[in-house]
């Protein structure tokens, strides 16, 4: 089931949390267990670091308050001693913080370290991108992170209904692209060859936090872009080494992209204004934000597109 959708503003930001959580909350049928937003503000030269300590589920741990402030002192600590000049380090939620830091070296060696403090997980890394998810529908995460202030250019949401996994955090969309700097995924299908691709990457140097194929997705990519390759040059590529029925919708600092498949089985919906262009696996979630009468399309079978600012 599951629900995605995208938005990128052609012409300066725009209230892009706000905006996001109508269309995701509009098709709370489709995944009720958890919701995720990928948000471009404008590029820093801070770094962002979005991360969390703990999982929900572990809350009624006895000593979870006391747990994750150490392990917060640990994190800041961490940035130091690898180099960062750290800004801030501040709560999001009981378990989730979001840290901002200059540093020039390789994203990969302070990833790999300060994930390495127990129940750390770095959800998002990036000069402009910031990943948020959390369980419950996209009103209850976009209040818990006070997202509806959050005014960027472009982002990408995900509401999930867990079919194949646990219900937390770690099973939740969008996926950072780990190490790679400001790239995300979410899609709405499977990949039939994900383990071919994820020991593949694996042997390339890179680690997967979960299961989830929308990982491995954006992994790919990711990849690809470092390398030089154009964004619709590589998505044109997945579609050729990625096997199964799905959609996908990619953003990067300063593009968002969508894919399909060669059986377009998965639903997608595209509506392209002026200033905006906005998608969605139902056409009600665009109307969510564009009540007036409005043109829209489902792209096609292999069909691959790309809006850049």
């Amino acid at each position: 089931m599951c629900g995605i959708a995208g938005i990128i503003h052609l012409d300066g930001p725009g209230d892009i949390g706000r905006e996001i959580t109508q269309m995701l909350q509009s098709m709370k049928h489709r995944g009720p267990d958890s919701a995720g937003y990928a948000l471009y503000g404008e590029p820093s030269e801070m770094l962002v670091m979005r991360f969390k300590l703990a999982d929900p589920n572990d809350s009624q741990d006895f000593d979870f308050s006391e747990r994750l402030e150490r392990s917060r002192r640990e994190v800041e600590s961490r940035l130091s001693k690898i180099g960062a000049n750290v800004d801030r380090v501040q709560s999001e939620s009981a378990y989730a913080y979001r840290a901002t830091f200059r540093y020039e070296g390789e994203l990969k060696p302070l990833a790999d370290y300060v994930e390495n403090i127990p129940g750390c997980e770095v959800l998002s890394l990036g000069h402009s991108l910031e990943i948020v998810k959390d369980l419950g529908d996209a009103r209850t995460v976009s209040d818990t992170y006070k997202l509806d202030d959050f005014r960027g250019t472009h982002g990408i949401g995900h509401v999930r209904m867990a079919t194949e996994s646990d219900v937390d955090i770690a099973g939740a969309h969008p996926y950072w692209a780990y190490p790679f700097s400001d790239v995300a995924v979410v899609h709405n299908g499977q990949l039939t060859n994900y383990h071919q691709w994820r020991r593949r990457l694996e042997r390339s140097g890179h680690r997967f936090q979960s299961e989830c194929d929308s990982e491995i997705i954006a992994v790919y990519l990711a990849e690809r872009l470092a390398a030089g390759m154009s964004l619709d040059s590589a998505m044109k590529e997945s579609l050729d080494d990625l096997d199964g029925v799905f959609t996908y919708l990619v953003v990067t600092e300063d593009s968002l992209g969508m894919a399909k498949d060669e059986m377009a089985a998965k639903p997608l919906v595209l509506h392209e204004g002026e200033n905006m262009v906005a998608l969605a696996s139902e056409e009600s979630a665009i109307r969510a934000i564009l009540p007036q009468e409005i043109d829209s399309y489902d792209p096609y079978e292999r069909e691959v597109m790309v809006w850049s600012r």
